[in-house]
């Protein structure tokens, strides 16, 4: 197309400048990146700019959309443009920095610390926070990432059927035990929870988190386990009865009681691991798609939106004025200060770089 091929030579001209386009119209070649835009909370008229984002897709979609998107676009005279074709990272590295895929990304963490140790794709955190009014409203959990801002989250845990006459765990390593040989469930490798997971099982039988020959053995003392994708497919599981123990987030849990379904959570305390909604702005943007993209988080920051998303999925908020859901608060989930003490995020770094070895092992484990 000849517009591409056009944005390929404004690209190789501008690179001694540190100049690179957009593909899109409102791109302004005299612009450096637009180091000089910032966003003050209110709305602005964007002349129908196009900002594409990522996020997870099905009912989360739903979700975004009706608590989030449809107005944000009516309130800015903007088009959000909607990618849930995950993963992101492959589409980051493909693009590059300056021709990033993505204004906003909504991530767990893992694979945002991948992209990041990849290259200068990200606005630095104190940037974006001094440009997201909202982040005043946060609490310091929603910032120790270092990178993005966290605008939800949800506590590890065990979910276990109550209905089955066995005694319910009482640790971390009960999910070993010999009363649930054989209906014991987790996810692949490329899921998060199974990583987090597979590291507290490194620092619960070895020297610390990081003592991968202890994680390997617990993973093969585990089995046989059901491996999952995603958490709605070991909710199903767990629902008929296929799993009786699995690992878990909070959240999901919560929810399943309010339906009636006879579970409920074990929390891992020691560590206290969280798993995490994160979003991060592209720092290679035009000038309008950067202020549109602070402009999204910032509403992404607000307690009201928080507080309407815990309503749909039980997520916790991490903004300090939102409300959080009956469902909630009746398991004695509190929004204070206390609830986010000690919240645990694993060395990711760490963990990336010998990510291959332990992806490749472990997928033998369960392969076996």
């Amino acid at each position: 197309m000849p517009f591409v091929a056009n944005r390929r030579q404004i690209l190789k001209a501008s690179a001694g400048l540190g100049l690179a386009a957009t593909g899109v119209s409102l791109f302004n070649i005299n612009h450096a990146f637009s180091k000089d835009v910032s966003y003050d909370g209110q709305p602005f008229d964007a002349g129908g700019a196009t900002i594409t984002i990522a996020e997870w897709g099905g009912f989360w979609q739903e979700t975004m959309r009706k608590h989030l998107l449809d107005k944000f676009e009516k309130d800015f005279n903007c088009k959000v443009q909607y990618d849930s074709s995950f993963p992101w990272f492959p589409k980051f590295v493909a693009s590059g920095p300056k021709n990033p895929p993505y204004a906003v990304t909504n991530w767990n963490l893992p694979e945002m610390f991948k992209t990041a140790k990849a290259g200068d794709y990200f606005m630095p955190q104190d940037e974006l926070i001094a440009n997201v009014p909202n982040a005043k409203g946060l609490w310091p959990f929603a910032k120790q990432n270092s990178i993005g801002l966290t605008w939800a989250f949800s506590r590890y845990c065990y979910v276990y059927r109550t209905d089955t006459g066995l005694q319910p765990p009482a640790s971390f390593q009960d999910f070993w035990d010999k009363r649930y040989a054989g209906k014991r469930g987790t996810y692949v490798t490329t899921n998060t929870l199974q990583m987090v997971f597979f590291l507290t099982a490194c620092g619960a039988y070895g020297k610390d988190f990081y003592d991968y020959d202890a994680g390997y053995d617990a993973m093969k003392k585990a089995m046989p386990m059901k491996v999952s994708d995603f958490t709605g497919n070991m909710q199903a599981l767990v629902e008929r009865g296929e799993v009786e123990i699995a690992v878990q987030n909070d959240g999901e849990v919560y929810l399943q009681k309010t339906k009636g379904i006879p579970v409920d959570v074990y929390l891992w305390d020691n560590p206290r691991p969280a798993l995490t909604q994160t979003k991060t702005v592209s720092r290679y943007l035009d000038p309008v798609q950067k202020k549109l993209a602070l402009a999204l988080v910032d509403r992404t920051m607000d307690p009201a939106f928080q507080t309407a998303v815990g309503e749909v999925f039980f997520y916790r908020p991490t903004a300090r004025d939102a409300k959080l859901p009956k469902g909630l608060i009746d398991q004695g989930v509190k929004n204070d200060a206390d609830a986010l003490k000690d919240l645990w995020i694993p060395d990711w770094n760490r963990y990336l770089e010998d990510e291959d070895d332990i992806v490749e092992t472990v997928n033998g484990i369960f392969a076996s």
